[in-house]
């Protein structure tokens, strides 16, 4: 065997230890939701069982059904990612191609925003929206949401709106367009796989969020991170539920990240030549 394909064959080895010990925990959940509670808790664990769908049934149709919680997540993700977009999407373009004064403070304060530990702001947004009459609602979640993922986004938009070249947007105005329709129709088609690449994140991160969500959220609007503590308790723990929730709540991220995948490679190599449209 030569040395080339030895190479060749320790990286596909190391590959695969990474790619197992990534994808392990979650082939674990999905084993564990098949099992009944007492597979789960057999000593040695079992690899090889009788699946069941009873974790299923139970968490989506059963007294403690998590549907409600998968739809306030929903509701709160989506209206998280569609406020944020529509108003991140103008906030970078204004950064990136615009002049004005305060425009280094402006992208500085985006970034600043980032670096505030969210268990020292939590308590001021809590006597906020309780003050507003806005615990428990779907509003005062994404609200809160959007503080955060709103300079997430502009800040990530940037780059791509940078790589933009000044020329296209210059052969539009003296075309005739505005402002607002070369951005429509000439600068967005050209970041639209950062922008989706943005949509994923900010989807995710709102998705995934639980500390805000636990303080702000109730009886009326509680997301499915908060939901699956219904099957943790001081006596005992439902291992087999608990991971049939964390299944149900992986697959919509999942999902979005398969039917955007296009759209995520080509935005994450458009940025691959920097300096494009950068005066």
């Amino acid at each position: 065997m030569t040395a080339r394909r030895l190479r060749v064959v320790a990286l596909l080895a190391i590959s695969m230890v990474f790619l197992l010990a990534w994808a392990f925990p979650i082939i674990w959940s999905v084993m564990n939701s098949l099992k009944t509670d007492s597979d789960v808790l057999a000593y040695p664990p079992k690899l090889v069982f009788a699946p069941t769908w009873e974790a299923y049934r139970d968490v989506l149709f059963g007294s403690g059904s998590i549907l409600p919680n998968l739809v306030s997540s929903v509701i709160i993700s989506v209206g998280t990612t569609i406020v944020t977009m529509l108003m991140a999407v103008p906030a970078a373009y204004a950064l990136a191609r615009l002049r004005f004064r305060g425009k280094k403070f402006a992208g500085f304060y985006v970034l600043a925003t980032q670096m505030l530990p969210p268990v020292g702001i939590i308590i001021p947004y809590f006597l906020v929206l309780r003050n507003i009459g806005w615990i428990d609602t779907y509003q005062g979640i994404i609200l809160i949401y959007l503080s955060f993922s709103l300079p997430f986004a502009i800040w990530l938009l940037v780059s791509y709106f940078e790589d933009i070249p000044f020329e296209m947007e210059e052969a539009a105005y003296l075309d005739g367009a505005s402002r607002l329709k070369t951005l429509w129709r000439i600068i967005i088609p050209q970041v639209r796989g950062g922008i989706a690449v943005t949509v994923v994140f900010v989807f995710l991160n709102a998705w995934n969020e639980f500390l805000f969500a636990v303080v702000l959220s109730g009886n009326t609007v509680r997301p499915v991170t908060v939901a699956m503590f219904n099957f943790v308790s001081v006596e005992q723990t439902l291992w087999a539920k608990l991971a049939a929730v964390s299944v149900l709540a992986m697959l919509p991220v999942v999902v979005l990240g398969v039917v955007a995948q296009k759209h995520i490679v080509k935005g994450l190599t458009v940025g691959a030549v920097k300096g494009g449209g950068r005066r």
